[in-house]
């Protein structure tokens, strides 16, 4: 019986010839990330326990981009100390405010790579199997580990395997793909299981949907979710005669579930859960006012040109405020040499530093009692950007400019197309 992708990694990270489903191993990380809510705690750990190096240098990154910029003194003390944590463990890879998403960076500079194993002090480093590299998050105390000695136990997770097939139709997007799953399924579709695509469709799947699903799969509790390496995977890395782990024809997958793709249509999830789903054709009509485009679900330049398509020669609704946060300081230079970023300020949007921006509900763009917001992030948790009286509906870039446009929330295919 041959392995799923996440048995292949795990397998060879445990230094095993085989590892099964619901074995538990000890394994080598391949990379570790902190970002800045997390990472003073664990400097402070660090030094607590007398660790004055993490294991290696070259494989921890630690970015700031949750409070990027500071939103307030103690924050940009915070800052401070992570700097000087940086400086003091001879961190490498140190990633300051304005240079984007921890997710989006890890994937733009390549620090990730197909078949490694990657822990992260956040839930959607799952986002890693974009490429094909097994990534979850994990806590601070397990991290201080990980950072110190570069091992770590899991248990290995069964894999539920996705087939795709057909084609998507416009507007349709992959954003929408892992709505339908969520709302199909459920918020415990694949709880501490690995999320396997496959399929005749999946090189059809460009890298910046690829990512924007990996990273909603731990909505559905993914442990791993994985695209396995293709000529995608192979064009963006240069590579094409590359040898990467890839599931075996014999594995053995807990259960499969298929996706016709030219069934899928525009999705909304509805407060305050993520598998609250339903088109959006059905509960369109409801004002909102503010949109969100950004994060580390739909900040990249596809996302960004998807929003500028509905968005150019028109006004955001004066009860609608616009924000868009690119997931990268090259995100946001590219979109603005293409002129994306043009675009949408003429239409009123107000353009953010590169980062999580209000996804969090750390800092630019909280919402007030009442409020409802429509954004391409992947939580609508209630009081998760700012109020607890606050709505967030979670949608695709074409639905939340759509909605950006009428002023309330709308079947992008009531907004016609702009062209150049």
């Amino acid at each position: 019986m041959g392995h799923t992708l996440a048995e292949a990694i795990l397998s060879r990270a445990a230094g095993q010839p085989t590892v099964r489903a619901g074995q538990f191993v000890t394994c080598e990380v391949d990379f570790c990330l902190v970002h800045d809510i997390f990472a003073g705690t664990l400097f402070d750990t660090l030094e607590r326990l007398g660790v004055d190096r993490v294991w290696d240098p070259d494989r921890v990154a630690v970015v700031l981009d949750h409070f990027s910029p500071a939103p307030s003194a103690a924050v940009a003390s915070l800052h401070r100390r992570i700097r000087q944590g940086v400086e003091r463990f001879g961190i490498r890879h140190f990633f300051d405010t304005g240079e984007g998403i921890c997710h989006q960076l890890l994937v733009e500079r390549r620090l990730v790579r197909p078949g490694m194993l990657v822990v992260g002090t956040d839930s959607h480093s799952t986002t890693y199997g974009a490429v094909a590299a097994a990534g979850t998050g994990i806590g601070t105390s397990e991290m201080a580990y990980a950072a110190t000695t570069g091992t770590l136990w899991f248990q290995v997770p069964p894999t539920v395997r996705c087939q795709l097939f057909g084609r998507l139709r416009p507007p349709a997007s992959w954003k929408d793909l892992i709505l339908h799953l969520l709302g199909r399924y459920g918020a415990e579709f694949v709880q501490y299981r690995a999320l396997e695509f496959a399929g005749e469709a999946v090189s059809h799947v460009d890298l910046a949907g690829r990512m924007s699903v990996a990273n909603m799969a731990v909505e559905a509790g993914a442990k791993f979710c994985f695209f396995p390496p293709d000529a995608v995977t192979r064009r963006f890395y240069g590579e094409e005669g590359a040898a990467w782990p890839t599931p075996d024809p014999d594995a053995a997958y807990e259960r499969t579930v298929s996706v016709d793709l030219s069934e899928l249509e525009p999705l909304v999830a509805l407060p305050h859960r993520v598998d609250h789903v339903r088109p959006v054709r059905e509960v369109q009509g409801i004002p909102v006012d503010q949109a969100f485009i950004g994060s580390c679900t739909n900040g990249r330049v596809e996302d960004l040109e998807e929003a500028a398509r509905y968005l150019r020669g028109r006004r955001v609704h004066p009860r609608t405020r616009l924000l868009v946060a690119p997931a990268s300081r090259a995100v946001y230079e590219e979109a603005s040499r293409r002129g994306i970023l043009a675009d949408l300020v003429a239409a009123g949007a107000v353009v953010l530093p590169p980062g999580c921006g209000p996804c969090f509900g750390g800092h630019l763009g909280l919402l007030g009692d009442g409020e409802r917001c429509v954004g391409t992030h992947n939580r609508n948790f209630q009081g998760r950007m700012g109020s607890p009286h606050a709505e967030i509906y979670l949608a695709s870039p074409a639905t939340v400019a759509a909605s950006a446009v009428l002023g309330y929330l709308a079947d992008p295919r009531e907004v016609e197309v702009a062209v150049g």
